[in-house]
């Protein structure tokens, strides 16, 4: 796998996400969570969350890996269910870059 492979799979995920809404549920699992609505799909994101905060504290670098794998696809799927595009996300990440976390939070709080 290349660098250019890694840089842009959830660009990638997404798209093939995209292709699923009004898909067949019985054949598509992100079809069958569309099907359920933003709220199961938040639900959804919630347990794969707890999942992978349970790999973490475990130490088991090759489940984190795993689970967060599947923590981001839950969160891609919201995102098209709500109609966030990822690309809102990357220029919120990209202004953030070289911003002190705590500086960061206070600008959030004051506006």
């Amino acid at each position: 796998m290349t660098t250019d492979d890694t840089q842009h799979v959830l660009d990638r995920l997404y798209a093939v996400i995209q292709s699923r809404h009004g898909g067949d549920p019985e054949t598509s699992y992100t079809a069958k969570l569309f099907d359920k609505g933003p709220e199961k799909i938040a639900q959804k994101l919630g347990e794969e969350a707890v999942e992978t905060v349970i790999e973490a504290v475990a130490d088991s670098p090759e489940n984190l890996a795993s689970e967060s794998a599947d923590l981001l696809y839950h969160l891609l799927v919201l995102w098209s269910a709500t109609g966030v595009d990822p690309q809102q996300v990357w220029e919120a990440l990209e202004g953030r870059l070289g911003t002190s976390g705590v500086a960061e939070k206070a600008a959030r709080k004051q506006a």
